[in-house]
C-alpha cells in the first residue's frame, strides 16, 4: 500500500476538553509517539491478522486548546507530511460552555476522484467540505464529523477493489466481488480514507462512528430468514467475523472515551499487555466478533456523548436486533433499556444519530408497517412468504418495519418532548442516512420540544435517475393516504403522532451540517461542483438550509404576527 512506516491515518477520533485519541495504522511492530504543546504520548502497536494499530491517547489537555501536533514512528516523523499543501493537524480540545457544531452524514463509496469517478458517482462531498476547510475560506470549523454508516461497500466492490481480490483469490468463487476476510476489509478502508485531502481532514477533525447495511451487507439482519440463508452460505461466517472485528478497530475504538475503553475487554486486553512481544488480537477479536454476531446483547455499539448543553445519542439500528419472529425488535430489549436510560431531557438539544430515519416519508412508513404485518401473517402463510420477499427487495426494513420498537421510542420521545423525563429540550432531532436522499421532517405537534428527523445521505453515492423517481413516489404524495389504507387492512395501529414534510427531498451527494446557535438549531447542507474542468478541486455549494427555532419563539412570533421557520 505504502512505503511509509504509516500506512492510514493518523486519525483523530474521540475528543473531549481534556483529552483526544489519536488513531493509526502503522506497516510494522512499532512505537508511536504525538507531540503537541511541549508535551508527549505514546503508545506500542497491537496486531490483527498481520496489520498493526495503535490508539494514542493525549491526556492533560487545557480546555479550548488548540494544539498543532506531530507524528512519529520509532522516532521517524511520519505526519504531517513535508510540503503536503495543507494547514498543520491540530488536537483542538473542547472548549466548555461552547455551542456544538457538527457535521454529518452516511453512504460512501469509494471511487478515483477523477472526472469517471465524478460521473459515475458524483463528487464526494467529504472530499468538496476537506478542500474547503484547508483553503481558509472561513468556513466554521465542525466540533466533530458523524459518519452514520455505510463507511465502506463489503458487497458492492469498486474496481481497485476487484483488482485487488483477483490479486489474491478466484473472484469467480463464492463470495465473489464480495469481500471475504479481514485482509479484504483492511484493504477496502485504506481505499475509503487515504485520499491526501479527506485524510488531512481526518487528521484533524474529530470523528464519530456507527454501521449500517453495507458495512457488512446489504439487508443486514432484516429478518430471521435473510439471516438463515446468509447463514447457509460457505462464506458468511467468515463475513461477519472479518466484518465486525474490522469494524471494532477501524471504526469502534476511536469511538469510545478513555472511560469506555477502559471498561471494554478487549481494550483491556491491550492496555494490560507488559510483554515485549507485540499483543496479536486476532484469535481473541475474531471470537469477540463472532459471539458479538451470535449474541447481540453480549456487546454494545451505540454510545452517548454530552457536548455542552447537547446530548448526542448514536444508536446501532443493526446489529443489536431481535429477530425471532414472535418478539421482532430494531433494539433488543438490553439496547431498548439502555436508550430508555439516555433518552431524557435537561438539555438544550437532544440529538439522536441512527442510522436509519426514524421519520421515514409517512406513505413509505405505512407501507413498511403494512409490509411487516403481513410477512408476520396477517394475511396468511403464502402473503407471509411474499411480504418477505418484498421486504428483501426494495429494503422495507427501517424503524417503521419494526413497529413495536417504532411505538417505544415515539414513546419516550414525546416525553422527553412534554417535559415528563426532566426539563423538555428546545429540539429533538433525529440524525439519519441510508435512503440516498436527504430531506426534513416535523412532528406534528402544538406544545413541548420540536421533534425534527434530518436525514443527510448520500455523502457519494447517489440514486440513479429512475430509483429517484420511484423513492418520490414512494415517499411522498398520494403514497401517504394509500399507504395508511393498506396497513389498515393488515390491522396496523396507527403511528402515535403525524409528521410532514419540511424540506426536500434532494438527491444530490451532500454533507449536512448543525450548529447550535442562539436562534435555535441551525442545519445546511453541501454538495462538491466541478468548476472550470478541474475535477480534483471541487468547490462547495449549499443546497438547503433551515433554522428549527424554540416552540416558545414560534409562539412569541404568532402573537406579533411574523412567521418563524
Amino acid at each position: 500500500m505504502t512505503t511509509s512506516p504509516l500506512v492510514l491515518g493518523p486519525m483523530m477520533r474521540y475528543v473531549d476538553e481534556t483529552s483526544a485519541s489519536i488513531w493509526v495504522e502503522t506497516r510494522d511492530d512499532s512505537h508511536v509517539a504525538v507531540h503537541a504543546g511541549g508535551q508527549s504520548w505514546t503508545a506500542r502497536t497491537f496486531a490483527v491478522h498481520g496489520h498493526h494499530y495503535a490508539l494514542v491517547e493525549a491526556a492533560g489537555l487545557e480546555p479550548g486548546a488548540v494544539l498543532p501536533y506531530t507524528l512519529e514512528i520509532d522516532g521517524t516523523q511520519c505526519w504531517p507530511e513535508p510540503a503536503s499543501g495543507f494547514p498543520p493537524p491540530v488536537i483542538a480540545a473542547l472548549k466548555p460552555g461552547k455551542p456544538l457544531r457538527m457535521a454529518y452524514g452516511s453512504c460512501r463509496t469509494s471511487v478515483p476522484h477523477d472526472e469517471s469517478g465524478n460521473r459515475t458517482h458524483g463528487v464526494d462531498s467529504l472530499r468538496a467540505f476537506a478542500l474547503g476547510m484547508a483553503s481558509g475560506d472561513e468556513l466554521p470549523w465542525p466540533d466533530l464529523v458523524a459518519f452514520l454508516g455505510d463507511q465502506v461497500y463489503a458487497d458492492l466492490t469498486s474496481d481497485e477493489m476487484q483488482e485487488f481480490i483477483r490479486a489474491r483469490r478466484d473472484i469467480e468463487a463464492p463470495p465473489g466481488e464480495e469481500l471475504k476476510d479481514y485482509e479484504e476489509y483492511a484493504h477496502l478502508y485504506f481505499l475509503a480514507w487515504s485520499d491526501p485531502a479527506n485524510r488531512w481532514l481526518l487528521s484533524t477533525l474529530p470523528s464519530a462512528m456507527i454501521f449500517d447495511d453495507h458495512d457488512i451487507r446489504d439487508d443486514w439482519n432484516t429478518s430471521l430468514s435473510w439471516k438463515k440463508e446468509m447463514e447457509a452460505t460457505s462464506w458468511w461466517h467468515g463475513r461477519i467475523v472479518a466484518g465486525l472485528a474490522s469494524y471494532w478497530v477501524y471504526q469502534h475504538l476511536g469511538n469510545l472515551s478513555p472511560k469506555e475503553r477502559d471498561e471494554d475487554p478487549i481494550w483491556r486486553q491491550i492496555a494490560g499487555h507488559t510483554g515485549e512481544a507485540e499483543l496479536d488480537l486476532s484469535t481473541a477479536l475474531d471470537s469477540f466478533a463472532d459471539r458479538a454476531d451470535q449474541e447481540p446483547e453480549s456487546y454494545r455499539w451505540s454510545y452517548c456523548r454530552d457536548i455542552g448543553d447537547t446530548r448526542l445519542l448514536v444508536v446501532d439500528s443493526r446489529a443489536a436486533r431481535n429477530l425471532a419472529p414472535d418478539n421482532r425488535a430494531l433494539l433488543d430489549k438490553n439496547e431498548m433499556a439502555w436508550l430508555d436510560g439516555r433518552m431524557r431531557g435537561d438539555c438544550r438539544h437532544l440529538l439522536v444519530a441512527t442510522s436509519l430515519p426514524f421519520l421515514l416519508p409517512m406513505g413509505l412508513h405505512y407501507v413498511e408497517s403494512w409490509d411487516e404485518a403481513i410477512s408476520q401473517g396477517a394475511w396468511g402463510k403464502r402473503a407471509a412468504r411474499a411480504g418477505e420477499k418484498v421486504r428483501q427487495a426494495v429494503d422495507l426494513e427501517h424503524w417503521g418495519a419494526f413497529q413495536k420498537s417504532f411505538h417505544q421510542v415515539a414513546d419516550m420521545v414525546t416525553e422527553v418532548a412534554d417535559g415528563r423525563r426532566g426539563t423538555a429540550p428546545k429540539t429533538i432531532t433525529f440524525l439519519s442516512g441510508d435512503v440516498h436522499y436527504s430531506y426534513v421532517a416535523e412532528v406534528e405537534r402544538d406544545s413541548g420540544s420540536r421533534i425534527m428527523q434530518a436525514v443527510c445521505s448520500p455523502i457519494r453515492n447517489p440514486l440513479p435517475r429512475l430509483m429517484r423517481s420511484f423513492a418520490a413516489v414512494m415517499s411522498y404524495g398520494v403514497a401517504a393516504p394509500i399507504g395508511a389504507l393498506v396497513a389498515r387492512s393488515a390491522k396496523v395501529p396507527d403511528p402515535p403522532f403525524r409528521w410532514k414534510r419540511v424540506k426536500g427531498p434532494w438527491f444530490t451527494n451532500n454533507l449536512a451540517c448543525l450548529e447550535v446557535a442562539p436562534e435555535g438549531l441551525h442545519l445546511w447542507w453541501q454538495t462538491g461542483v466541478v468548476s472550470g474542468g478541474d475535477e480534483m478541486h471541487p468547490r462547495l455549494e449549499r443546497v438547503a438550509s433551515l433554522t428549527v427555532a424554540p416552540r416558545s419563539s414560534q409562539e412569541r412570533a404568532a402573537q406579533s404576527g411574523r412567521t418563524l421557520p
